[in-house]
């Protein structure tokens, strides 16, 4: 093959088909965190269309981690079940099952867009927030808690807990949610973190509960389990995180046996001033790769094969990792290889509608 987007990668022993990742995207159509058809449907028609890796939404390793009540969860073993559903079916298109593992910290307890704005009061199902700090993500909201020692270990302990049940339900590869403002977030960035103790101040502390994370979940995972770390490479605000931060985290996490660093960017504070166009996170993935030496999936409007194509070719990442043009285009990867002029198999069912190249 000529084209970099159909080559294989490899993460540990895993092996992607091409580099085309479907990026975590809520659905906010759980309930009790329960997975169902609708998870079953998005998730295996993408798989159907061809990508290499497929990550499930962020799901939350805790009742309270949620990000709304309608998010998925994977905090008690009945979620195994369906779970399990979805990943034999990607599996069987050929595809690889991730899961991201996430906890929304202050920004949990939230409606989805399509039901209202801000915090869900207690009396439709809201609950108190938890945070690295008392503050909260706009002004007019409940400050959270500030989770105290024992708070951090609960934590700690239901993203392993959440790791073992996402080897049981079939996931391939795990990826640690440490980006756009949520709790991990919360813990790294000094505009949210100003706690005095261990956990906060310096960047060693900073990065002290990602690394604990990271190192529990390692603890509950084969040797060649591959793990991924999303991360928000700036905050886009002043004196928040910033790249330099993320180029010297992301060295320190590849160095902990982290296998690839999703660099995505923003979500910390309302206030941030986004430059958004296409292709505009891809620098800060570039930079990663580049000085911390570490593969990177890069995301943020890319939309076209081309445009793919070019990131693999200039050494600007590892994967391309794509959400809404996934959404509007399940079929994305059959189209782009087309158009890049490569022949990939189709599923059996749909072959009799290839293009000829």
């Amino acid at each position: 093959m000529s084209s970099m987007l159909f080559t294989p990668f490899k993460l540990k022993n895993i092996s992607l088909k091409n580099r085309i990742v479907v990026s975590p995207m809520c659905q906010y159509s759980s309930e009790d965190g329960f997975a169902n058809d609708w998870h079953l449907v998005h998730l295996g028609s993408r798989a159907v269309g061809g990508a290499g890796l497929i990550i499930t939404e962020a799901t939350a390793v805790s009742p309270e981690g949620r990000i709304s009540p309608q998010d998925l969860g994977i905090w008690k073993d009945e979620h195994i079940e369906k779970l399990k559903q979805i990943t034999d079916f990607v599996s069987e298109q050929g595809s690889v099952a991730g899961i991201q593992l996430a906890h929304a910290g202050r920004k949990a307890s939230t409606f989805p867009a399509w039901k209202g704005r801000g915090q869900v009061p207690a009396a439709q199902g809201g609950w108190k927030t938890v945070s690295a700090s008392a503050i909260p993500f706009l002004p007019n909201e409940d400050a959270p808690l500030e989770l105290d020692r024992e708070g951090i270990q609960k934590v700690i302990r239901d993203f392993a807990s959440a790791a073992e049940r996402s080897l049981k339900a079939g996931f391939k590869v795990i990826e640690i949610h440490a980006a756009h403002g949520y709790l991990v977030h919360q813990f790294l960035s000094p505009l949210s973190n100003q706690r005095t103790d261990e956990y906060g101040g310096s960047f060693e502390n900073r990065i002290r509960l990602l690394l604990e994370i990271v190192s529990a979940v390692k603890s509950v995972c084969p040797d060649e389990q591959p793990l991924v770390v999303r991360i928000s490479a700036t905050d886009w605000a002043e004196n928040g995180w910033d790249t330099d931060q993320s180029v010297k985290l992301s060295e320190i996490l590849k160095n902990e046996g982290v296998d690839l660093i999703d660099v995505s960017s923003g979500g910390l504070v309302s206030y941030a001033k986004i430059q958004v166009g296409p292709s505009y996170q891809v620098p800060f993935s570039a930079r990663i790769k580049k000085e911390a030496g570490a593969a990177t999936g890069a995301v943020g409007l890319i939309t076209e094969a081309a445009q793919a194509e070019e990131i693999l070719q200039n050494g600007e990442a590892d994967l391309i990792v794509m959400a809404r043009e996934l959404l509007r285009d399940p079929y994305f990867p059959l189209h782009a290889a087309h158009k890049l002029g490569e022949d990939i198999a189709w599923p059996i069912q749909y072959d009799r509608a290839k293009p000829a190249l």
